[in-house]
């Protein structure tokens, strides 16, 4: 567990899954994201200890970040996403709180690779970088500088090829 100026952060546990279903819920306009995440738990991609919540001081969970395996060409990998918080809570440090604490503890697991399709003002203040530029590729329409990737660890560069994401995402 760590803080974040005024967030505490943590892996998931099962107590906290209705609290995420909630925050996802109402962070998006619709309950795609929020279904994602329940399929995501259930699959073969799901890597305990990296859906991370960030709470108050009162432990309440008020946001999340999710990685999970994707692959790059035949690299493993993780995908970002999603990133939610709760509405009240937005553009206070909770989701950033959340998704350092993912990326911390996917570097201690010895993960390399990231990558996250999120806006493109956002992501680089966690060391996300344009995909393209070391040859990553999705198969969806995106804008170009909305797919982004980082490197855990700067003596594993970025490998190329193209994202191949984890079955409930659909692509």
């Amino acid at each position: 567990m760590r803080t974040h100026n005024q967030w505490t952060t943590r892996a998931e546990t099962e107590a906290d899954i209705p609290a995420i279903r909630g925050i996802v819920l109402a962070a998006f306009d619709t309950p795609y994201e929020a279904g994602l995440v329940d399929a995501l738990r259930a699959d073969v991609s799901w890597i305990e200890g990296l859906s991370v919540v960030s709470a108050g001081a009162n432990g309440t969970p008020v946001g999340h970040a999710l990685l999970t395996r994707c692959h790059i060409g035949d690299t493993p990998a993780l995908c970002l996403a999603p990133v939610s918080v709760l509405p009240e809570h937005q553009k206070t440090g909770a989701g950033s709180a959340a998704i350092r604490a993912a990326l911390s503890a996917a570097k201690g697991l010895g993960e390399h690779y990231v990558t996250v399709l999120g806006h493109p003002a956002y992501y680089p203040r966690f060391g996300f970088g344009r995909a393209s530029a070391h040859g990553i590729g999705v198969t969806l329409d995106v804008p170009d500088e909305a797919m982004m990737a980082l490197t855990l660890d700067e003596t594993h560069p970025l490998p190329s090829g193209t994202v191949r994401y984890a079955a409930p995402f659909g692509v």
